[in-house]
């Protein structure tokens, strides 16, 4: 920078500062030399307010994604959200400055690259997330000519799609899910069937079935605000006696063909805690206690949320 000690007085100031005592004092002028050479490329690096971290880093089908964010600035900005295809999920805050959303994937859905769009504090980024592929269990049923299934009623259905629907703002569970019951695993997650020889395209194992004997206690895995009750004779044909458990944040518990419930809604659980015993009640071919973990809707394998923390 050039500075012209024969300029006309109208130009002898040079924000604030006299040119006459700049000349004298080159060192200033050396200082402000510096600001004017760095103050432009400070103004021109682009502001990174979104980190963004997914676990876990290699997912598969079944598993849930976990979308951690940190922002810089949160109070001057709402929730981010993660969009993946056409389906957005929330970013509920769980420490100062971070977000987490949680993105279910199913055994519907084809393994490979799939873009996470995040956007908060009026930034976008795309993450590339590629899903392992996973092979499921399949099963061969023949049903007899003629052999109707039970039919669910209007009120079952209404009543469990607004349940697995809840996206409640605060977090309840802290640390792994628990065993709700002590019988070994007798159905996994995800089994795939053919029915007479046809594949059933639309039709996975939502949950895992524990093959406990009737009577025995069924345990809330993780504490939660007991959410819906049915019962048989409500109109529960398929779910039978059933409980779910709101979790908190999207994630929801469900619990079929109960014999006893010892809870009612609105109670809030903890882990541990007693709320149902095994039964065969609504669709079932004998004692047994159906747990199905849902995430924004969607069934996911319970199985990693027992071994490890999602925070």
């Amino acid at each position: 920078m050039i500075i012209d000690n024969s300029a006309s007085s109208s130009n002898q100031k040079l924000l604030g500062f006299d040119i006459k005592s700049l000349t004298a004092n080159r060192r200033s002028i050396n200082v402000l030399k510096g600001i004017f050479a760095v103050l432009p490329i400070a103004l021109a690096l682009p502001v990174n307010a979104l980190q963004v971290k997914v676990t876990p880093t290699n997912p598969k089908l079944g598993d849930t994604l976990s979308v951690e964010i940190n922002l810089d600035n949160p109070e001057n900005a709402t929730n981010p959200t993660v969009a993946n295809g056409n389906n957005t999920y929330p970013a509920f805050k769980i420490a100062p400055n971070q977000y987490r959303a949680l993105v279910p994937t199913t055994p519907l859905e084809k393994s490979g690259t799939r873009t996470l769009r995040v956007a908060g504090e009026g930034q976008v980024q795309n993450l590339a997330v590629n899903v392992l592929n996973r092979q499921f269990p399949v099963q061969r049923i023949t049903l007899p000519p003629g052999k109707a299934g039970v039919d669910a009623t209007t009120y079952e259905l209404k009543r469990v799609a607004a349940f697995k629907a809840l996206q409640t703002p605060e977090k309840y569970w802290n640390g792994v899910f628990l065993k709700p019951n002590a019988g070994r695993m007798s159905t996994n997650y995800g089994v795939r069937r053919y029915y007479n020889g046809t594949f059933a395209k639309d039709y996975y194992h939502r949950g895992l079935d524990y093959a406990g004997a009737a009577g025995s206690a069924v345990i809330a895995p993780a504490p939660g605000r007991v959410a819906l009750v049915g019962r048989v004779s409500q109109g529960f044909r398929i779910h039978g006696n059933v409980v779910g458990i709101d979790h908190g944040q999207g994630v929801t518990s469900i619990f079929m063909h109960l014999s006893r419930i010892n809870v009612k809604e609105g109670d809030f659980v903890k882990a541990g805690q007693l709320i149902g015993a095994v039964g065969s009640t609504g669709a079932a071919t004998g004692p047994h206690l159906h747990w199905g973990l849902y995430v924004n809707g969607q069934s996911v394998d319970p199985t990693p949320w027992r071994t490890k923390v999602v925070n």
